[in-house]
């Protein structure tokens, strides 16, 4: 679903969302890592990425010893996982909290408050942050009218396009394809 690229920004940025979603398996060292892992970073042209931990220790890499990608760090990262999952695959449709509480059997209220205890944000904010980085990624590499992005990535209005890219890139659509990103 997402790209090499696409990737390869969420493991310059350390992001723990996609931690069990992706594996970054480094060619020279033979290790594989999860996206959030803080240790230093390969070379780009050095790096491959793997779906599962079976595909990547299949094809001779070890796990690394910093961030542990064999170990189950958080009990509820199954949940995250798969409300994660379910948000990448659906993100351009509008979503409710209902529907990701019913795809993974949980009450609603249940769902938003553990997803929030795990990760820090409610599955909506992770839902527009997912949405924002792919309207980043068009931003940067076609040259797509914002608009088009904006119902692209799943944006119903362009008011609330703009008002959350604003709000998590920290500057405008615009600023942004021109390299004025945070």
């Amino acid at each position: 679903m997402l790209t090499f690229e696409e990737k390869w920004t969420k493991v310059l940025a350390c992001d723990a969302t996609y931690d069990g979603l992706f594996y970054t398996a480094v060619k020279t060292t033979g290790i594989y890592c999860r996206p959030s892992c803080r240790s230093r970073k390969p070379k780009k042209e050095n790096v491959d990425f793997y779906m599962t931990r079976q595909e990547v220790e299949a094809k001779g890499f070890r796990p690394c010893k910093r961030c542990q990608p064999e170990v189950e760090h958080a009990p509820h990262r199954a949940l995250v996982k798969q409300v994660t999952v379910y948000l990448m695959e659906h993100y351009k449709q509008p979503i409710r909290l209902e529907q990701i509480a019913e795809h993974v059997q949980l009450s609603p209220f249940h769902l938003e408050r553990t997803f929030t205890q795990a990760t820090g944000e409610t599955p909506r904010q992770l839902l527009e942050r997912l949405r924002i980085d792919k309207a980043a990624y068009l931003l940067r590499t076609t040259s797509m009218s914002n608009l088009t992005v904006c119902y692209e990535v799943g944006f119903q209005t362009p008011s609330n396009f703009y008002r959350v890219f604003r709000r998590v890139k920290g500057c405008t659509p615009n600023m942004y394809r021109k390299g004025g990103d945070v």
